[in-house]
């Protein structure tokens, strides 16, 4: 169902399955698990040491399993209905400064592969595409002025994303070459692996002076949010842009916004001035 109806990834049917490998292996079938099972597993995860993020993990993926039971008819019940999810700590995202960015894209005009990289990070950060949709694109997808790019992201979903000026002329001497990809592989019939494009990304960040520890293409993505939300986009629009399918997942970004309203009422409330002014006065 997941593959079939979900489109979902690769790597996130391996995850549902080692998960529910898991259950079994400390539990047994999970299909007729009740809830003292279950909680006797989660109790037995905390007890192992794993993380709180990893104990919802697990959690998740035994709750969409017996709903999917539940609405094939093959239980009556779903015994993960009471269980509490363990507390996640939400981590802030971490994101690259304007000036960082403008020093990765300077950088990458100077790499041996010049026009592949530029073009790759300036659709990136104009976009705020992840690294699979990005890799993704077809040559077609650009051909001509094109000023939207149709992305098809997580599930199959689609969205149109706009595409800056810089990015359409940076991607233009990709396009006089033939192939299918827009970022083609050493194999010109297969895109370009993912684990190819942040080895190239790791020496792009080397030599811009930026550590290669915090450079990655979903920093990147992230950098796109703060900075949209920063110069004043709404949650809404970013929500639309990142494809998020729940506007909880973007709300990750506003540390941001927060940020910015704190340096609106130093900068404007007039008891912020009024704290400022008598250390003037005294100078």
């Amino acid at each position: 169902m997941k593959a079939a109806e979900r489109g979902a990834a690769r790597n996130t049917l391996a995850a549902y399955l080692a998960d529910l490998e898991d259950f079994s292996a400390a539990i047994g079938d999970p299909a007729t698990a009740d809830a003292a099972s279950l909680r006797a597993y989660l109790t037995g995860l905390a007890r192992a040491g794993l993380s709180a993020r990893t104990q919802a993990r697990r959690l998740s993926t035994l709750r969409q399993f017996h709903r999917f039971l539940l609405r094939d008819g093959v239980r009556t019940d779903d015994p993960t209905k009471l269980l509490e999810s363990p507390r996640v700590r939400q981590a802030l995202p971490k994101y690259l400064s304007e000036a960082e960015v403008d020093a990765l894209l300077e950088q990458a005009s100077l790499h041996p592969r010049a026009e592949m990289m530029a073009a790759a990070l300036e659709i990136l950060y104009a976009t705020g595409l992840r690294i699979s949709e990005l890799l993704a694109l077809p040559r077609r997808a650009l051909a001509g002025e094109a000023e939207l790019l149709l992305i098809k992201g997580k599930g199959g979903k689609e969205r149109i994303v706009p595409l800056s000026d810089a990015a359409r002329n940076a991607a233009r001497p990709l396009l006089a070459g033939g192939g299918r990809w827009l970022f083609p592989g050493r194999d010109p019939s297969k895109p370009l692996t993912r684990q190819s494009f942040w080895q190239l990304l790791k020496q792009v960040a080397m030599g811009a002076g930026i550590d290669p520890a915090r450079v990655s293409p979903h920093v990147l993505r992230h950098s796109f949010a703060s900075h949209m939300l920063a110069r004043g986009a709404d949650l809404r629009s970013l929500q639309l842009l990142l494809g998020h399918a729940d506007i909880g997942t973007t709300q990750i970004y506003t540390h941001v916004l927060a940020e910015r309203l704190q340096r609106l009422v130093n900068a404007h409330h007039p008891l912020a001035r009024a704290h400022v002014a008598p250390q003037d006065e005294r100078h």
